[in-house]
């Protein structure tokens, strides 16, 4: 399908209102296929959903056409939206039954997205490629279409979830796909601008925010900043076509640079457009390299004047990299030659480049201009809950707190214990004394650390009503220690409190 293939969006508004009158919506399609079904979908299992779509009513049409893409009778579609308008602006196609019956497909995937705040969106890309839809790409037994243009998938909402949702003025989505970032952005950014190198996603995009009753975007093509020039934005973000391949054969997923040097050049390109104070926040693969230290190479990324937080999430070696986007494309139905050459190529590109596993996560930037910037890269492959927006602005707050105070200034600051950290003692049954103590989150990171009985204790008792070295007074007062060693000794634990969360202090705004 071409550009000029696709539907067209001048009526969307009409088609939006009958689907939404339908129920085809996250919850009417959880009501009607149920649990078990709802959730095979996502498995690309689309046996228990079409044995639920069995009747003719409204909702049952629009699942079976636009979520499973089956042909369904005319007659059926018409009593479920305007179908002769939907004909005529090409989100569906008309043809003839075997049996003779008049029967109309839809020409497009769309899927259901509720949005944050309960708002009911729509999903348009490539038939078969919403995930929750028909077949997944490459599932048909078909060359992937390498200019193909996916729905939501699992990195889509992952970073819809940790991207920061204050308002701002301005926002760029870069390598924008279906829309589904430039969507979220239309919530809180007063211009939304989307780019893409492919122009069918622009178009795509275009029909996700009409069809989703948002506001237009400004859509640009072009590679990484290119479409741009010089402008500069409150917040980007980016799902890049992150992956590590031999070639650059899908427009969706391959970036057409050699090894993780699409991510790196997004990265390193990206201060230069953020606005003071403005959040760049992408997904990204990088390579883990014989001799070579992943932090180190993160590190190198990172633009002059941003502070950064770097989160590894899961390493796959390389035969388990390949393996995955072989399937995604659906190379392991080609035939078995062609597939272990394809393999093949995989692994000498990476014997070539010396890597031996490749990481995912995420990467957020944040432009403070600080002479010392803030750069934490770490592994975390623990479960989050998300979203975790809020969590991200916080970790920034907190680093400007602690670049901002030295130990002296510290120990006079005032200090809250997280509402959502709970302590946890661990000991043997009957024990006097625990063996150690563990502060842990119960909500964002969910991270869990030890202290000791000192830190257990000064964590208890930050209320924000006396300062830290008020308290630490207190403290040696109990446990019979010179306040002034102990005063020496606690501010590097106090640091690590408040960076990772546990502790929040005072002068920060509440969350």
């Amino acid at each position: 399908m071409s550009n000029t293939d696709l539907p067209s969006p001048d009526r969307a508004a009409a088609l939006r209102a009958a689907l939404l009158t339908a129920g085809f919506t996250a919850d009417g399609l959880l009501d009607l296929l149920g649990a078990p079904a709802y959730a095979a979908l996502a498995r690309s299992e689309t046996v228990p959903a079409l044995r639920a779509t069995r009747g003719d009513g409204p909702l049952q049409t629009l699942v079976r056409l636009f979520l499973l893409q089956q042909p369904v009778p005319y007659a059926h579609a018409a009593g479920a939206l305007p179908a002769e308008e939907a004909l005529a602006d090409g989100w569906l196609g008309r043809e003839e039954a075997a049996d003779g019956t008049d029967t109309v497909h839809a020409t497009v995937d769309v899927r259901p997205y509720g949005g944050p705040d309960g708002e009911d969106w729509f999903i348009v890309s490539d038939l078969g490629c919403a995930v929750g839809g028909a077949g997944g790409i490459g599932g048909r037994g078909r060359e992937t279409d390498t200019a193909v243009v996916l729905g939501v998938g699992g990195a889509s909402t992952t970073l819809a979830g940790i991207t920061v949702r204050t308002p701002v003025g301005s926002a760029l989505d870069l390598g924008t796909g279906s829309g589904i970032q430039a969507l979220h952005a239309t919530r809180h950014a007063t211009r939304v601008t989307a780019t893409d190198v492919n122009p069918r996603a622009l178009e795509f995009t275009r029909l996700t925010l009409a069809l989703s009753g948002a506001p237009e975007a400004e859509l640009l093509t072009g590679s990484l900043f290119e479409p741009v020039g010089d402008a500069t934005y409150d917040l980007i973000v980016s799902n890049p076509p992150f992956v590590i391949s031999p070639g650059a054969r899908l427009t969706y997923r391959d970036g057409g640079m050699g090894g993780d040097d699409l991510c790196r050049t997004l990265v390193r390109q990206a201060g230069e457009h953020l606005n003071p104070g403005g959040y760049a926040q992408f997904l990204a693969n990088w390579q883990h390299v014989e001799g070579e230290d992943w932090r180190d190479r993160l590190r190198s990324w990172v633009p002059r004047g941003c502070d950064a937080w770097i989160v590894q999430r899961e390493v796959q070696d390389i035969t388990q990299y390949a393996e995955l986007w072989l399937r995604d494309a659906g190379d392991h139905r080609m035939d078995p030659r062609e597939y272990a050459e394809r393999y093949e190529d995989w692994l000498e590109e990476f014997e070539a480049r010396k890597t031996k596993a490749v990481g995912f996560g995420w990467i957020t930037l944040r432009r403070s201009d600080a002479e010392e910037p803030s750069i934490v890269v770490e592994e975390w492959p623990h479960p989050v809950e998300q979203p975790l927006g809020e969590t991200v602005r916080a970790h920034f707050a907190r680093q400007d707190y602690l670049r901002e105070h030295d130990d002296a200034a510290l120990l006079e600051g005032r200090f809250q214990l997280a509402v959502e950290v709970m302590q946890e003692q661990v000991g043997a049954p009957g024990a006097e004394d625990p063996e150690h103590v563990v502060l842990r989150q119960n909500r964002g990171m969910r991270r869990a650390t030890k202290v000791d009985t000192v830190g257990a204790g000064f964590a208890g008792v930050c209320d924000g009503s006396l300062t830290a070295g008020r308290i630490l007074d207190a403290i040696a007062q109990l446990v019979q220690e010179d306040p002034v060693v102990l005063r020496d000794r606690t501010p590097e634990a106090i640091r690590l409190l408040v960076e990772q969360g546990f502790l929040e202090p005072s002068e920060l705004p509440a969350r």
